[in-house]
Order: structure tokens, then C-alpha cells, then sequence
């Protein structure tokens, strides 16, 4: 999803979505993320995949699409330290009314080969029965943030910094944001950051990704 591509993602014929969509879950339908299997944990394991787990709990189905891992790749421009990445988005669950996500992202060479760990974010979506989405996340470059938003139509979100900090180790020019996350007509899942640069939001990081379980 490039910066020009920020509106709301066009919606597939309803026939032909069905049709790709369960063309697709054959490659996805029995992956999730695997079980840590320890015999006295109290509580239900994380699960990315609907079909497994807990159920998802009633207050999240506005952001039920976005269920599942997800690997791809983007492009970066962190204060014109520009790259290529490759990406691994997983957004799961535990019955609870809350989705964890958790994002890894490697940096690639003109090749598309990693060229090693770039930087990783977990945290967590909440939505009211507004759908007011409510996002907090931690990022490993020393960034904590508070993001607010809704939906944009069913197949798209998008939220707006209210709160980042950065760590006395953290990035020095890291200003607000807002983020784009859409399903694609292929049913890729897209996003865009942008961030505010000299008073302008100025584009950050992007990326496509294919669902790859759930």
C-alpha cells in the first residue's frame, strides 16, 4: 500500500471475496501459533487463528478480519534513512476483549535478502461499543504509544497518536503519527504510517502482507 493508496480499500464482489477467500484458507486454515504446553498455566494460550482456541470474544468483532499472522514486505524512511523490510504481523487472542499484536521486522537488500533484525513492536487493540479504537504499544527502539481511531468502513481501520514518548535511548525526532491498516481487494492486509515532520506528516513506513495462518 503506497502513500497514494490511503482510502478505503475497494470491496471485492461479494461472490468473487467468498471464492478467493477460501481459495486462500486452504493454505491457512490449519497453521496458528504453536502451543507453549505448559501443564499448569491457568489461563488460555494465545491463538491467531479463529478456528482454534478460545472464542473471539463478542466486543472485538469490528476488528475480527484482522485475526491471523501475517509476513511481507515494505519500505521505510526514517529521517531519510531509506530501506526495504521485511515484515511478520501477528494479530491474536485469548478469549479476552482485547487483540495482542506483535510485529518483526527485518531490513533487505536489494536482493530481498535479510540483512538482520530491525526493530520490534507488542501491544494491544481495544475497541468500544462505539468502535473507538483504543491501541498502546511498545516499540524496541525505546517508543511507547497511545494511539486513538475507528474503523474505516468493515475492512479498514485507522488510528491517530494521542501520547509518544520516547526513552533517553529512544529515537530523538520521533513525532506523532496516524496509521492506515486496510484488507486489500486480494485480501492482503496494508498499512501506512505517517509521521509529523517540521508541523507535516510525511510518510514513514508501509507495508503488504499475506496472511500465511489463520
Amino acid at each position: 500500500m503506497s502513500d497514494n493508496e490511503q482510502q478505503t480499500p475497494a470491496p471485492l464482489n461479494g461472490n468473487d471475496a467468498v471464492n478467493l477467500a477460501a481459495e486462500q484458507s486452504k493454505q491457512t486454515a490449519h497453521r496458528n501459533l504453536p502451543a507453549l504446553g505448559f501443564e499448569d498455566f491457568p489461563l488460555e494460550d494465545d491463538t491467531a487463528n479463529l478456528r482454534y482456541g478460545p472464542s473471539l470474544h463478542d466486543g472485538l468483532l469490528a476488528l475480527l478480519p484482522l485475526v491471523g499472522v501475517w509476513s511481507g514486505s515494505g519500505q521505510a524512511n526514517d529521517g531519510g534513512d531509506e530501506y526495504a523490510f521485511g515484515q511478520q504481523l501477528i494479530f491474536s487472542h485469548d478469549g479476552e476483549n482485547y487483540l495482542k499484536f506483535e510485529s518483526r521486522i527485518w531490513r533487505l537488500d536489494e536482493n530481498g535478502e535479510s540483512t538482520g533484525p530491525d526493530q520490534r513492536e507488542v501491544g494491544f487493540w481495544r475497541i468500544s461499543e462505539k468502535d473507538e479504537i483504543e491501541v498502546t504499544s511498545t516499540n524496541s527502539r525505546g517508543l511507547v504509544e497511545v494511539m486513538y481511531g475507528g474503523p474505516v468502513g468493515e475492512r479498514a481501520w485507522q488510528v491517530v497518536s494521542a501520547s509518544t514518548i520516547a526513552t533517553e535511548t529512544g529515537p530523538e525526532n520521533h513525532g506523532p503519527g496516524k496509521r492506515m491498516y486496510g484488507l486489500m481487494p486480494n485480501n492482503n492486509l496494508g498499512w501506512v504510517d505517517e509521521r509529523a515532520v517540521d508541523g507535516e506528516m510525511v510518510p514513514y513506513m508501509s507495508a503488504e502482507l499475506k496472511r500465511v495462518a489463520g
